[in-house]
């Protein structure tokens, strides 16, 4: 042991261990200048303010500092399509050449969604769902209608259009309303004997609403059923009766026939 401390304060020792340590720094030194040459630490260049742009002058800003890019697209309601709402890194982050820059833009082609149901809704209902679907609300109209504000049709283009319609996401769609009009009166269609689909029908086209349907007998095939019986019904004391009554009806297995139950 005596002789391990002894080497330790002699000339040779201390010239290995002095040689030792110049050799570690000398390898740390030439890493840590080796390691910024090849990452170019400190250099780049900042990434340009992109967003509000169109992808159009986006892109070429991009090709032009030497940046590459890489585009994604999402539709958003009442932005101009084509412009780009999102980048990423930020503008003004200093980058290497090349690097990859991330835009995200809005499409040009809005995804279709369909018509909710809005039959008995009130306008308010209606305005709250419509902006839920991404829809919205043009112009509004009133026809006699005993509920006030009740949604009687929807119309597209000028067309009645049906829940489960697809239109593209943003469009506007008419709203026809009642207008309260709980006098005006409408002959009470006579649906006896007609299929089921066709008494709806019947009913919808004189401003008045498909009530409760009770079930007669066993059924065994549900889109074929006849009505056999209404509440109201027209006879000699009663052919008329308020814009949007319900209509009862009554239906049972069977086909219709040519002429109507008595």
């Amino acid at each position: 042991m005596s002789k391990f401390w002894t080497y330790l304060k002699t000339k040779s020792f201390r010239n290995n261990f002095l040689a030792a340590i110049g050799t570690v720094v000398f390898v740390l030194l030439v890493a840590y200048f080796s390691l910024g040459y090849y990452t170019r630490h400190g250099e780049g260049a900042p990434v340009p303010q992109l967003k509000g742009l169109s992808i159009e002058k986006a892109t070429a800003l991009l090709d032009q500092q030497g940046f590459r890019y890489q585009i994604d697209s999402v539709y958003v309601l009442d932005h101009n399509p084509g412009t780009v709402i999102e980048q990423d890194p930020d503008a003004g982050v200093n980058v290497k050449e090349n690097r990859t820059i991330y835009l995200t833009v809005v499409t040009r082609l809005a995804p279709n969604v369909a018509l909710p149901d809005l039959e008995q809704s009130t306008f308010r209902e209606a305005e709250a769902t419509l902006s839920n679907f991404g829809l919205k609300i043009g112009d509004t109209t009133y026809k006699a209608d005993i509920a006030r504000d009740r949604i009687l049709e929807v119309r597209f283009g000028g067309q009645v259009i049906k829940a489960g319609t697809k239109l593209p996401k943003g469009s506007k769609v008419d709203l026809v309303l009642g207008d309260g009009g709980g006098a005006s009166e409408v002959d009470i269609p006579e649906v006896i004997n007609l299929d089921l689909d066709a008494a709806r029908f019947a009913i919808k086209g004189a401003g008045l609403i498909v009530g409760t349907i009770m079930y007669q007998g066993a059924i065994t095939d549900s889109a074929n059923v006849v009505v056999t019986a209404q509440f109201p019904m027209k006879t000699d004391s009663l052919s008329k009766t308020s814009i949007g009554t319900h209509i009862n009806l009554t239906v049972s297995q069977g086909k219709k026939t040519d002429e109507p139950q008595q």
